[in-house]
């Protein structure tokens, strides 16, 4: 079974693939949001989905974009301390 980083991660894939046009992997640093693969009109969804697989609640007050910037980012915001 698959943790919810896992799940996540896939998501970022499919949304960067889209983007892309490709079926490649999202590189390391690769920047999400200066490349729109999380913009403004998908980041509530995506941000359920990770409320949803990491467990906890997430306030908009409590997070920077800075969180969201790369998969290893979010990684360690939202699933390294749980």
């Amino acid at each position: 079974m698959s943790n919810g980083f896992d799940v996540v991660a896939q998501n970022l894939r499919t949304r960067y693939q889209k983007v892309q046009g490709s079926g490649e992997q999202i590189p390391p640093g690769y920047d999400l949001i200066e490349n729109r693969v999380l913009d403004s009109l998908g980041f509530v969804e995506f941000i359920l989905l990770l409320e949803e697989h990491s467990g906890r609640e997430i306030s908009i007050d409590s997070v920077s974009r800075e969180d969201f910037r790369t998969v290893e980012s979010i990684r360690k915001r939202f699933f390294d301390d749980v």
